[in-house]
């Protein structure tokens, strides 16, 4: 759950950023750029998993993936068809040199910093190839949002589906999902945020990113005081 709504977070913040603070894309890309780089160094020096400092390089990872499709379409003039072949392809290389060097894919068995820098990859490569993929199908399609998260919300119950009822190997069923929440969190992102005559219900950026960073919070800060250990006398 958390995963769905960064990723919202990620279409939603990056237009509130760019277009309704008037930073554009290059400024925007620079500034959450930064914050994302500090970030991962905070997560690479802890050595377990701390709920705040995790889910603040997701929710940064996702905005900077939007942004990065965003300054390949809207600036360079790329295509979303091929924005989402080069992501695609992108994401099948970190996947296969991950799997060559380490022999298994699972995010159980990242203890290591190669691991974790590959997971990093594969992450950012997630948010860019759902950016392009979810606009690609909403946009480019001309099928609309709804009809967008629609699709990928059923792509993600097939997935769970197969897992469940065909045993569906539970690391390839987890990252076919992982990506697939991409796109369809940006799908719902702009289905919420968008003005009603562009297809949307019209809570804008603003309020979209406010709504789901509040749930966000509480649910790490939830997860944060969960794991800690009991006090004892």
């Amino acid at each position: 759950m958390i995963k769905i709504m960064a990723t919202t977070v990620g279409e939603t913040a990056a237009d509130f950023l760019s277009v309704d603070l008037k930073l554009g894309l290059g400024n925007t890309s620079l500034l959450v750029g930064a914050l994302l780089v500090i970030t991962l160094i905070m997560q690479f020096s802890v050595r377990k998993y701390v709920p705040p400092i995790y889910w603040l390089a997701v929710v940064l990872i996702s905005i900077f993936g939007t942004l990065v499709t965003d300054n390949l379409v809207d600036v360079y003039g790329v295509a979303l068809e091929t924005t989402t072949i080069i992501f695609s392809i992108a994401l099948a290389i970190t996947f296969v040199a991950w799997y060559a060097s380490e022999k298994t894919l699972s995010i159980h068995t990242i203890f290591t910093t190669k691991r974790e820098s590959f997971y990093w990859a594969a992450i950012l490569f997630t948010f860019a190839l759902g950016t392009a993929a979810g606009d690609l199908v909403a946009e480019g399609m001309q099928l609309g949002y709804a009809v967008s998260a629609s699709v990928f919300s059923a792509m993600i119950a097939l997935v769970a589906f197969a897992h469940l009822v065909f045993k569906l190997n539970a690391v390839v069923a987890f990252w076919i999902a992982y990506v697939l929440t991409r796109p369809f969190g940006a799908s719902c992102g702009d289905l919420l945020s968008q003005p009603t005559s562009n297809g949307g219900l019209g809570l804008g950026t603003v309020g979209t990113s406010a709504i789901f960073l509040a749930v966000i919070f509480g649910l790490v800060s939830y997860w944060t005081v969960r794991q800690r250990p009991p006090q004892t006398a």
